[in-house]
């Protein structure tokens, strides 16, 4: 008998399900990286200096380095040896959501690929969008769930459609139009739901709105 962890055969098995090629897109190591790419890095360094991690002149080296750098490859170096994966300022990981009878979560900025396997059993899976960046305008999400629940936390305005061939029964779509729209925009991203939900439910919605307080001045 394999000695191999059922929940790891089980998952190497959905996994083989899934596997599919993805349309061509650019390396998320490649993408361009923003100011605001380049802020959260160079936070990620104070911190590593204020508890010792780095010493100053790391600390220094790596702030130019961060404030030149063009990719978020040339980010990602920068903080690899300070943060697990799951904290890193700028994540490019590509890997599979997958949750057995138990929470799995990705958010944050992150760098979405094209297509994106989720696989549920009995287990939850939320996907934040909100400050992630798409490496592509069609996400597919390949849903493989069994009595369990994706919700997905997308940004005003983003198109939620089913795929011709999807079998998911159940989709609470909750995401709203940006104030004052009256429609999708044209060049709206949208997010496409492929493969299957049994037993479960897929949820996507925006986040809410900063509240105004009852006095506020101006």
């Amino acid at each position: 008998m394999s000695s191999e962890p059922r929940e790891s055969r089980l998952n190497n098995l959905l996994s083989a399900f899934l596997a599919s090629r993805s349309p061509d897109t650019p390396p998320a190591e490649d993408l361009r990286a923003s100011d605001a790419d380049r802020e959260r890095v160079i936070a990620a360094l104070t911190d590593a200096v204020t508890d010792g991690r780095l010493t100053h002149p790391e600390h220094e080296e790596r702030v130019e380095l961060a404030y030149a750098a063009r990719t978020l490859g040339d980010l990602a170096t920068l903080t690899a040896d300070l943060l697990p994966p799951e904290e890193q300022p700028v994540r490019m990981d590509g890997r599979p959501l997958t949750a057995f009878f138990r929470n799995e979560s990705r958010g944050g900025r992150w760098v979405v690929p094209s297509h994106v396997p989720v696989t549920s059993l009995g287990g939850r899976v939320t996907m934040d969008l909100c400050e992630a960046l798409l490496q592509s305008r069609r996400v597919v999400v390949q849903l493989a769930v069994m009595a369990g629940t994706v919700t997905l936390i997308v940004p005003e305005g983003v198109r939620i459609v089913t795929g011709p061939s999807a079998r998911v029964g159940s989709v609470r779509n909750e995401v709203r139009l940006p104030p004052g729209a009256t429609g999708h925009a044209p060049d709206a991203p949208v997010i496409e739901l492929a493969g299957f939900v049994f037993g479960g439910k897929v949820v996507a919605k925006s986040p809410r709105r900063p509240r105004k307080g009852l006095f506020r001045r101006d």
